[in-house]
């Protein structure tokens, strides 16, 4: 699959930049597909109190990319909303996310995450082989020594999440395995 350029630069703005490194470290770089995530999604109306609200960014596990994310959301704007990020430790603590990066050390807990935030309009992010099978939205692989992502656009459409077609063009569109709850 060709992408174009200008496309690639737009989402990734925060990567492409005059002076950047040519080789980024895989959490900056996936710090920097969860704020422009921000950019591509459009959540539920219901998912905002009002116009102020700032899109809360969660994060489950231990990762790096807490520290990556802070740093690259910091002062920045999606649309018209402000960036919060927070650490949760459960299914229950995630209400009122709007993105869920759930880590590595949370393998075991991913079902368990998914079933508990399934219909609350949660863009879920993984990074394990099985988090779009498990019913997540998107997923990052390293390919290549390259960050990729997966998209799920049916659990995108179960959480009634709009994701753009500019954002679903860079994507590998997959399929959950998962059985209708």
């Amino acid at each position: 699959m060709r992408h174009n350029p200008a496309l690639v630069a737009a989402i990734l703005g925060t990567v492409i930049a005059a002076g950047a490194q040519p080789q980024l470290e895989e959490y900056q770089v996936k710090a920097a597909f969860l704020y422009n995530f921000a950019k591509f999604v459009e959540w539920p109306p219901r998912d905002f109190k009002d116009a102020a609200d700032p899109i809360a960014v969660c994060i489950a596990g231990e990762t790096p990319i807490y520290g990556q994310l802070d740093s690259a959301v910091n002062g920045k704007i999606a649309g018209n909303r402000s960036f919060a990020v927070r650490q949760v430790s459960d299914a229950q603590h995630s209400e009122g996310c709007h993105i869920l990066f759930i880590g590595l050390t949370e393998r075991k807990r991913i079902p368990a995450f998914l079933a508990g935030v399934r219909k609350w309009g949660i863009l879920t992010v993984g990074e394990t082989p099985e988090f779009i099978a498990d019913g997540g939205v998107v997923n990052f692989k390293l390919e290549g020594g390259k960050v990729r992502f997966q998209i799920n656009a049916e659990a995108a459409d179960e959480e009634q999440l709009h994701i753009s077609s500019k954002l679903l063009s860079l994507a590998q569109i997959v399929k959950s395995q998962i059985l209708k709850r």
